[in-house]
């Protein structure tokens, strides 16, 4: 008589692993280590893609990038001590900029937790300040659990960053759970109706309504909503930095232009000029009520997934807190066509005046380094619907922020939150992946390059269809020109040379180089056509930099 075989129980490693399929989970991003290495070696029978990276900060940039883009979180994965420790970068940015991410990090065996040994440390309180969800699986029946909970709290609401610890002896022990499917029909609803109906009274009898897009706004699905509200109602929009694409080509001349970081944008002044200001999926971190509400006795309302932070500079009159897309459908259907107000109008028609100025300009820019205008100009030709851009932090993203327009969600992706140097070049790996079919360029600074720049290793590895571009000028820019505005000059803003054809030549990269405005269209031309990764170097004339930072309205100086 044959003997049944009993299947081998699952372990902690197995559950995890599953989790992850489950959920829809096609790469981790990582970097492997002893604590952690049960998940690695379950991994390779499953149908998840391991990625290595060069580094744990960029495995969690490039997670953030798939939640970004996708709305399911990302999975970066580290082992114990240093290896979560080098997450927390990459977590505190996709949890300020909302992107849903889930990393794994290894840990020791919990009998040995408070033992002073080798990579033993408390990564739970570590995280916990830089992630909306930070536990341990402490026992063979919390696996499932923990996993389930992190990816929901990292994908509700505003989404963000969660962090599961995985001891060593849980990973490797049978798992006393299961795996825990997530529920078939979940979230919320839209905004309570009385409150979608005062809002609408409000807005209705208001003379000069101004909505004010956050990043939330600019979800597909959020921003098509958004493209009805403003042509039903004829309103005038604004947007922040990371709201951008979430306006329609067929919207633009309702488009103030976007606002962030300073206050001296044409948009501020049409915010200046609403007497009611309807914030749409808006984070305080991304625009601060103190820079454009300071002051101010008007009517504020708050559309979002969470409350408001309550602040002196932004005490919202109403709240719709609920779905964005369905609130801001039933939000439409109770709002009046408008007659345009006088002044909002007259401020409109001089922004795309000058908008139409600037373009015709910044296109007969001519002269070498390459000015920042000249460069955005020459962009502006390739964002094609089929293009995907990946930002990263200094004073080019403030030129690129401000005058380089986008027509389609998530189409652009910029930090405002944080403001993280490297940010870049793993998110322009990450839409090589999400996105194959499209052309794919990141852009940073010749600063911010080499905060992430070892993970051209793999870009090439994963024969990534991306162009990086790197402004040179050779200094922190961004910080040299605000420290000689307080100081009179720079300190600790220089440094060396970088030779991008090298650079990009030793990992096994292309490497191109752009001295003058008229090879920009071509060596652009020629580098998309290269398959794999392209480095493309630009020296940049920062002299008219001051002007990012200038005529600053004198309220809003702290």
């Amino acid at each position: 008589m044959a003997v049944e075989k009993k299947e081998a129980p699952l372990s902690g490693a197995d559950v995890v692993v599953r989790t992850l399929e489950q959920q829809g989970v096609k790469w981790v991003f990582g970097v492997p280590g002893a604590k952690i290495d049960k998940v690695f070696n379950t991994l390779v029978d499953s149908q998840i893609q391991t990625v290595v990276c060069r580094h744990e900060q960029n495995a969690a940039f490039i997670a953030g990038g798939i939640g970004r883009m996708t709305g399911k979180a990302g999975v970066a994965i580290a082992t114990s001590g240093p290896g979560v420790s080098n997450l927390t970068t990459g977590l505190a940015t996709a949890n300020t900029e909302g992107d849903p991410v889930v990393a794994l990090g290894g840990a020791v065996p919990l009998a040995d937790r408070l033992k002073k040994i080798h990579q033993s440390m408390d990564s739970v309180s570590l995280m916990r300040a830089v992630t909306k969800y930070s536990v341990e699986a402490d026992s063979p029946e919390s696996v499932g659990e923990v996993m389930a909970n992190a990816f929901r709290s990292a994908e509700s609401d505003r989404p963000g960053a969660a962090f599961v610890s995985l001891p060593m002896d849980i990973m490797i022990s049978p798992a006393k759970c299961e795996v825990l499917t997530s529920p078939s029909h979940s979230g919320v609803g839209p905004a309570a109706e009385a409150a979608i109906q005062e809002a609408a009274r409000l807005i209705n009898q208001a003379k000069r309504p101004v909505i004010l897009l956050g990043l939330l706004a600019s979800k597909p699905e959020n921003a098509e909503a958004v493209h009805e509200l403003v042509a039903s109602g004829k309103l005038p929009v604004v947007g922040t930095f990371q709201a951008a694409g979430a306006i329609s080509a067929e919207l633009f001349s309702n488009f103030g232009g976007r606002v962030g970081q300073i206050n001296n944008q044409p948009a501020d002044k049409i915010l200046e000029a609403g007497d009611l200001v309807v914030t749409i999926g808006y984070d305080p971190v991304e625009y601060w009520p103190s820079l454009w509400n300071r002051g101010q006795r008007r009517i504020l309302i708050h559309l979002d997934a969470l409350p408001a932070d309550i602040d002196n500079s932004y005490c919202p009159a109403v709240e719709l807190i609920g779905d964005l897309a369905a609130t801001i459908r039933q939000l439409t259907l109770l709002i009046k066509h408008m007659t345009p107000d006088a002044k909002m109008s007259a401020l409109l028609a001089k922004i795309a005046q000058d908008r139409e100025q600037l373009a015709r300009e910044s296109a007969e820019l001519n002269g070498t380094p390459v000015h920042p205008l000249r460069l955005v100009s020459e962009l502006q030709k390739i964002l094609t619907p089929d293009t995907t851009l990946c930002l990263d932090m200094g004073s080019f993203h403030l030129w690129m922020a401000r005058h380089l327009y986008s027509f389609r969600a998530r189409q652009v992706l910029i930090s405002n939150g944080q403001q993280t140097l490297g940010v870049a070049l793993p998110w322009g790996i990450a839409a090589t992946l999400v996105r194959p079919s499209e052309k794919v360029v990141s852009i940073s600074g010749d600063g911010g390059f080499l905060f992430s720049g070892m993970e051209l290793e793999t870009a090439v590895r994963l024969k990534s269809n991306l162009v990086h571009m790197i402004w040179i000028d050779g200094t922190y820019n961004m910080v040299a020109i605000q420290e000689e505005q307080k100081y009179g000059r720079s300190s600790g803003t220089d440094f060396g040379p970088l030779d991008p054809v090298k650079y990009a030549e030793a990992f096994g990269a292309r490497g191109l180089m752009i001295q003058s405005p008229d090879q920009v269209a071509p060596v652009l031309k020629e580098a998309f056509d290269i398959p794999g990764p392209v480095l493309i170097g630009v020296p940049v004339d920062y002299r008219d930099n001051h002007k990012l930072f200038e005529t600053v309205n004198e309220r809003n100086i702290h």
